[in-house]
């Protein structure tokens, strides 16, 4: 059995079962709408896991076996299943030939995909991209050296080439997470100058040690930059992870760390809504 992301691009032409949360009361791993899909030896998404989703898979197992293209579940999440959450959740199961029909009447939201920005093609920018095909970004390589962005072709990225990056900063969206990992100090610092003159930024990230932090930071000072902005840049930029020079704990630690901004801004819109909408 392997467990894959679910994508509205997946090419799957076999029999497979839809399991869609219709109702969810009280304390439950998931939400109305939420969905995962199971075919014989493929599952993708999730419903939360646990003992509800494994009795879920196996039920949907039994559904591919029979005749019948239907089945509902009703499911108290309580200590007749082993669990402690005290919810209560309705599944449906329905069951397609393929992967294109299952999805047929759902969306996918790309709204909530922050555009990702990684200035530096080399050990760590690799290292990136090859972490974020599955993750919520769109992810963009930038670098001027055309042999570094030439080391693979993924899909999922998009190669940006350019002899002189810092320019680019300008034509790229606003509120965007920018992560600095050039083999250039000098382009580092022009870079960050010129994302701070636009001053619409979500997240600056800038690889290095404490001491470059403090230089770059005097010398923005010193161009006028307003401290209060430049204390945004986050150098080093990742989760602590000791004194590792390793580029794959590097890259594991940036990632964690601009998962975690991205969650706390959807976490706000949403509490913007519920305040607009006064619940």
């Amino acid at each position: 059995m392997k467990f894959k992301k679910l994508h509205q691009n997946i090419n799957f032409n076999s029999t497979l079962v839809k399991a869609k949360v219709s109702n969810a009361l009280g304390s439950t791993p998931n939400k109305v709408n939420d969905y995962m899909l199971i075919a014989e030896n493929d599952i993708f998404g999730t419903i939360g896991g646990g003992t509800l989703e494994f009795q879920v898979i196996n039920e949907a197992k039994k559904l591919l076996l029979t005749n019948k293209e239907k089945n509902k579940l009703k499911v108290p999440l309580g200590p007749g299943i082993g669990q402690c959450c005290g919810g209560f959740v309705e599944i449906e199961l329905t069951k397609y030939s393929n992967f294109k029909n299952a999805i047929k009447n759902e969306k996918f939201d790309e709204s909530k995909k922050l555009d990702l920005y990684i200035f530096g093609a080399g050990h760590i920018g690799q290292s990136l991209i090859n972490k974020t095909e599955f993750l919520n970004f769109n992810t963009y390589l930038i670098d001027s050296r055309e042999e570094f962005l030439s080391q693979n072709n993924f899909k999922h990225i998009n190669y940006l080439l350019s002899k002189k990056p810092w320019e680019i900063t300008r034509r790229l969206k606003g509120n965007s997470i920018y992560v600095i990992v050039t083999h250039s100090h000098d382009y580092d610092f022009k870079i960050i100058n010129e994302i701070l003159k636009d001053n619409n930024f979500g997240y600056i990230g800038l690889i290095g040690s404490v001491t470059k932090r403090n230089k770059f930071y005097k010398r923005l000072e010193k161009l006028g930059h307003k401290k209060e902005i430049i204390n945004k840049i986050e150098c080093p930029i990742g989760s602590t992870i000791g004194k590792s020079k390793d580029p794959e704990e590097i890259s594991f630690s940036i990632l964690s760390r601009i998962i975690e901004f991205k969650n706390l801004i959807n976490e706000d819109s949403q509490f913007i809504k519920r305040e607009i909408n006064g619940s």
